[in-house]
């Protein structure tokens, strides 16, 4: 069995972000003040997301029900 390594997707900034999450950019950027947004990483003042935390952000809005969602 080979050894398989998995690739990493490219980073994105916070437009390509928003636009993968359909969002506004604004609102992505307020999300990421206020600590409810996705993980993100800043390299040289540069703001960048990995994918793969996008999908983790986007997979832990699923809600069954209604109930199961509160809001702060």
């Amino acid at each position: 069995m080979k050894n398989q390594q998995s690739v990493r997707r490219p980073l994105m900034d916070t437009k390509a972000a928003a636009t993968y999450l359909s969002l506004y950019r604004n609102y992505l950027e307020k999300l990421r003040c206020t600590g409810d947004g996705p993980l993100f990483i800043k390299i040289n003042g540069q703001v960048r997301y990995d994918p793969n935390d996008l999908d983790a952000w986007v997979d832990a809005q699923k809600f069954q029900n209604t109930s199961q969602y509160e809001t702060s």
